[in-house]
Order: structure tokens, then C-alpha cells, then sequence
């Protein structure tokens, strides 16, 4: 019997690759072709998750109570165990019970924030260049995607002043992230204030990424966006193991503030997934229990190794910045080059995987993204096939 042809919706047909498939994509024709990859693309830690954790996952992985459905909002004692971390790390005091939602990854919590508050047409304030879910999130709401540039100019921080008021006053989200990714760039609590005092008097919920708020280097801490007096009011802040622990597979983290948005994010929940792992929220108690020395040592080792790039690529004479968070390392193309074209280039001609700045959204272009989740060797080894290479 013959077939019929399959359409896609339109949402599926107007969207752009996922920009990381098709880095991927470029990553393996490479390898296929016997280049000896040196990939600084994706932000993915090459550390191994710390021992405690992976047993704590294993001694509950064997328990058969943990083997049926978890409930929605996750274990009370794994929502403890971050409302203990943030009082802790940050003194921000939260009810475990209704300011903790537990979430399968900060992305799954980003991905589906919009389809609570978001109606056909309504505006959600992105950052750009930024993490691409951001956008892709709205539209699959329906929502209208506002760019907040991130430039130079404005210290790669949102002009919160540049917004017209037509369109803040059809806004209903506005994403924020701090250390930012790509650029790495942190957000100072004078800029917190600014953004909750503009978010009340607009009636605009925040919903503040801070995937990578504990890679950190100088051992300057970046600040919580719920350390601000009226943040709880109007928005909530996204975090992840993934980032802090070396957990990128686990596929755990959570969302804390406001309980009435937390709410609508956990009504959308419940509706599309089935909660996270039972044994998974116990490892990330163990992990959220971890003597601060485990985390110290992950941001040693990636200190180290971006001092070892940013000066290998400023002696080529590029231009770039020591990264004061994060583990990416925002860097300004050479002149007679676009993102994508010095992209292809050193993949090419030196065999090295980066990110286009203007994949992160228009922008960003200009711009390339390395990252430092390879040795400092591997590292230093990219810096000299650049040279080689004439960059």
C-alpha cells in the first residue's frame, strides 16, 4: 500500500537546526575524514563526576523503592537539600515545599516555563547572543521573540532602558542568565535591582538561568538573583547539577522563588513528563552535601586551563577577555572573517571545533565560542595548530 507524504508542523518547519546537532554534525564528518578532532564547541565537562555521587546513585539505584513513579515536584528531602545549598551559598532563605521544584535538567524547566504564561502573540524578553531554548521555547508557546542585544557596548549586559514601552507592555517573560553563555559575563546586584524594579512595573515575570553560577574564578562568587530584596516577587532562578558536579547526562536540577510561578511551570509538568529518577534526586542530595573542596578543585582545574588558552589566543593577536565565570572564552574574529566562516576555518585548517557567535542569535556574530572542557595540553595544542594555521 502506497504512503502518504508526512508533514511537519509549521513550529517544527520554521525552526533552525539545533545549534549543537549541528555542530555535532560538522564534528563527526571531520573524524570521519581522519582529522584529529580538538573540540572546544560544547560546554560539556570532560571531568568525571566525583565519586560520592555516583555511589550514592548506585546504592539507590538498588533500592526498589525508588523504582516506581517519583512524585511531580520531586522527593521533599532532595527539595530540602537545595533549599539547605541556597541558604548556605547564598543566605537566601526558601520553603522547601513550595519555592524547590525539582526538574529533569534546567533545560526541561527553560523549554517549558513559556507554555504556563504564554499566550499566542504575547512578548518574552530574550537575551542575545543566548542560550538558544530561550527563543525556541517562545515560539513553541506562540509567544513573540524581543532581543535584548548583548554588545560591547553595554558590557554584554541587557539594555533594559532600550526597550520600548509598547513592548514591555506586552511582555510576559523575561530571560535572563548570569555567568552568561556565551560571553561569560556576570551580573552584578546593582543590575538585579534594575531588572526586578523594571520587571514590577511592567508586571513581568524573571526567570534568571544560572546554570553556571559555581564556575567561578579569583574566587569571585557570582551573586544569586533571588539575593535581591523583591526578586522572590516577581520571578524565579533555574539552576542545574549538570554544570557544578559534572552530571550533564544525569539530566537533574531545579527551579526556587516565586511559588505562584513555580506552580504554573509544575502544572505544565504534570501534564508532560513523570518527575525525575528517585535514585537520581538521591545523588543529587549527595551532591548538594559535598564538601565545597570537590567544587574548588573543578574550578582549579578550569581556571588553569583558561589560563593557558586566553593568553595563547591574545599572543596570536586576537582579541579576548579572561572569562570571569563559566567555561567559555567569547572571542572576536579576525578581520575578513564572519562567525561562521572563521568557524569553518580552523576546523578546516586546524582541525578545532568552536561555536559560531551568531548560532547564539544575530548579535552574536563576530564572535566565536570556545570553551575549556579539554585538557590544558589539548589546549595549548589548539593555540599552536592556530599559529600554524596562521589562526
Amino acid at each position: 500500500m502506497a504512503g502518504f507524504p508526512i508533514k511537519y508542523a509549521t513550529r517544527i518547519k520554521t525552526l533552525p537546526p539545533y545549534l549543537f546537532a549541528a555542530i555535532d554534525e560538522m564534528k563527526q564528518k571531520a573524524i570521519a575524514r581522519g582529522v584529529d578532532i580538538i573540540n572546544l564547541g560544547i560546554g560539556d565537562p570532560d571531568l568525571p563526576t566525583p565519586k560520592l555521587i555516583i555511589d550514592a546513585l548506585s546504592r539507590a539505584a538498588a533500592d526498589p523503592k525508588n523504582h516506581q513513579y517519583p512524585s511531580y515536584e520531586g522527593m521533599l528531602s532532595f527539595r530540602k537539600a537545595v533549599a539547605d545549598w541556597y541558604r548556605r551559598r547564598f543566605n537566601v532563605t526558601l520553603d522547601p515545599v513550595s519555592e524547590v521544584l525539582t526538574l529533569i535538567g534546567s533545560k526541561e524547566g527553560i523549554g517549558h516555563i513559556p507554555l504556563a504564561f504564554v499566550d499566542r502573540g504575547d512578548v518574552v524578553l530574550v537575551p542575545s547572543p543566548g542560550y538558544p531554548v530561550y527563543p525556541v521555547a517562545t515560539k513553541f508557546a506562540g509567544g513573540k521573540v524581543h532581543l535584548m542585544p548583548l554588545t560591547k557596548k553595554t558590557g554584554f549586559l541587557p539594555d533594559l532602558k532600550a526597550i520600548p514601552a509598547s513592548v514591555a507592555k506586552k511582555a510576559k517573560l523575561m530571560f535572563l542568565n548570569s555567568p552568561n553563555n556565551p560571553t561569560s559575563v556576570v551580573m552584578s546586584k546593582d543590575f538585579f535591582r534594575e531588572a526586578v524594579a523594571f520587571a514590577q512595573k511592567h508586571k513581568i515575570i524573571i526567570c534568571h538561568d544560572a546554570a553556571y553560577s559555581e564556575v567561578y574564578y579569583d574566587g569571585k562568587r557570582p551573586a544569586s538573583f533571588l539575593e535581591v530584596e523583591g526578586a522572590k516577587d516577581v520571578g524565579i532562578e533555574f539552576h542545574s547539577l549538570s554544570k557544578t558536579y559534572n552530571m550533564t547526562g544525569w539530566r537533574i536540577g531545579f527551579a526556587v522563588g516565586n511559588k505562584q510561578v513555580l506552580n504554573g511551570l509544575l502544572k505544565i509538568k504534570s501534564n508532560l513528563d513523570s518527575g525525575c529518577f528517585q535514585a537520581i534526586q538521591e545523588a543529587g542530595i549527595a551532591a548538594l552535601n559535598l564538601d565545597d573542596s570537590v567544587t574548588d578543585g573543578l574550578r582549579k582545574a578550569y581556571q588553569e586551563r583558561r589560563d593557558v588558552l586566553v593568553p595563547g589566543l591574545k599572543q596570536l593577536g586576537l582579541e579576548v577577555d579572561a572569562p570571569p565565570a563559566a567555561f567559555y572564552v567569547w572571542v572576536k574574529v579576525p578581520k575578513g572573517y564572519k562567525s561562521a566562516s572563521f568557524t569553518a576555518h580552523l576546523l578546516e585548517k586546524a582541525g578545532i571545533v568552536t561555536t559560531p557567535g551568531n548560532g547564539f542569535g544575530a548579535p552574536g556574530e563576530g564572535y566565536i565560542r570556545m570553551t575549556v572542557c579539554t585538557t590544558k595540553e589539548r589546549l595549548a595544542e589548539a593555540v599552536e595548530r592556530m599559529k600554524k594555521a596562521g589562526w
